[in-house]
């Protein structure tokens, strides 16, 4: 038996108020702006002559309501419409202390006593796992997630896809996630020719094909990347 592959295609929500002061938004909430709703309608329109199989969410508002928009769209282009699942392990990162914190001011606190001042100098010279893991160091509750806790919860949601029994080979699944999650899983499964420069935009879509037999290392294959 060969392995059984699904097409995710994972959405990141649309603009949210944080989104638009520039402030990290890990577990905490923040509403859709105008902006934020048109962007989940356009990616529902590009998406609405697909037939999910599944479709998955984080518990957080920002994600339940890009999720509903699109597969309202997807329903009313004919498609059935499938439960949506909303759970934890889709969450953003987790920031802990620097949740609501501008986000320069975050990486600076993360990065500075390294003597880097932004994500992406950390990421360039460190690496993605000393942004986590620094910025765990830096919380004074250390509440952050550390990069093992992170991806800990982020494989625990793919094992949760994985474990629905319903799913057949070469199902589509939708998937709402968040910007740092996918850029994450840019630079985890990516080839160098991904712009990591930047999380992938509000209501983006990025298409992943997921072996569900192998181990998570080599479960992934990006497709394409914040289109």
């Amino acid at each position: 038996m060969g392995g059984m592959i699904l097409h995710l295609h994972l959405v990141r929500h649309g603009q949210t108020f944080f989104n638009r002061y520039n402030k990290l938004q890990g577990w905490s909430n923040s509403p859709l702006t105008e902006s934020g709703l048109a962007d989940a309608v356009k990616a529902g329109e590009r998406l609405k002559g697909m037939t999910f199989a599944a479709a998955y969410c984080s518990d957080t508002t920002r994600a339940q309501m890009t999720a509903e928009r699109i597969l309202d769209i997807n329903e009313q282009s004919g498609n059935s419409r499938p439960a949506l699942i909303c759970d934890m392990h889709f969450r953003e990162q987790f920031y802990g202390y620097f949740e609501g914190v501008d986000m320069s001011q975050a990486w600076y606190a993360a990065g500075g006593p390294h003597g880097v001042k932004t994500y992406n100098e950390i990421v360039s010279r460190y690496g993605l796992a000393a942004t986590r893991d620094w910025l765990k160091d830096a919380d004074p509750f250390h509440d952050a997630e550390s990069d093992t806790e992170y991806w800990q919860r982020v494989v625990g949601g793919f094992a949760l896809i994985a474990s629905n029994a319903d799913l057949q080979d070469g199902d589509d699944v939708l998937q709402i996630s968040h910007g740092n999650t996918l850029l994450s899983l840019g630079h985890r499964f990516g080839g160098s020719d991904l712009d990591l420069n930047e999380r992938p935009a509000n209501g983006s879509i990025t298409d992943i094909d997921f072996d569900t037999d192998k181990p998570f290392e080599q479960a992934l294959t990006i497709v394409s990347y914040g289109k």
